[in-house]
């Protein structure tokens, strides 16, 4: 079983903002589907894959991953966890393994929960602007810009994501992807 995660905080108020873009991937990649919902998120399961929106809040992630590991019973390399990064240039992207949160409040959660930083992640670039207070910006929209520097990567995160579904193990999805991002 493996569970593919997007971060995000749930509520209209929050759809199209920069934190959401893990959200906005899995809306991508499953295109039209059915949600199910419980107390910890909105997920979807396909055969031995579980995609899971996290309705925690983004910094209590960590539960909601939490519970669906424990309930379906999934291994830690078998977890892929979506989310935005503020170091990254918008339109670029990075996988990684085994690494500090960087500050970021979803992934401290999931870390501290989980007591290991030894998962996948696919951080996705959404720059930073130094003159706007960080919680304002990671919950502002995306300018018009900014979607189509994102929207020129959405095809590599859905491969990624495909391969990891196929059991390509951590080394052949960053040598293969983490070349391709900017």
């Amino acid at each position: 079983m493996k569970l593919i995660v997007g971060l995000g905080n749930i509520g209209k108020n929050y759809e199209n903002t920069r934190h959401n873009i893990g959200f906005e991937i899995l809306d991508n990649f499953l295109g039209d589907i059915k949600w199910k919902k419980n107390s910890y998120g909105l997920f979807y399961k396909d055969k031995d894959i579980i995609y899971l929106k996290p309705i925690t809040f983004m910094n209590l992630s960590g539960i909601a991953v939490n519970y669906f590991i424990k309930y379906y019973k999934i291994d830690i390399k078998d977890i892929l966890i979506i989310h935005d990064d503020l170091d990254l240039n918008i339109g670029s992207f990075k996988i990684k393994y085994n690494s500090s949160s960087g500050g970021h409040n979803g992934i401290k959660s999931i870390i501290k929960t989980l007591k290991t930083e030894e998962f996948i992640r696919i951080k996705i670039g959404i720059s930073n602007d130094k003159e706007i207070e960080t919680k304002d910006y990671v919950l502002g929209q995306f300018t018009k810009k900014e979607k189509e520097l994102i929207s020129g990567i959405i095809n590599n995160i859905c491969n990624i994501i495909k391969d990891f579904n196929e059991n390509k193990d951590i080394n052949y999805l960053m040598n293969k992807y983490n070349t391709k991002s900017k």
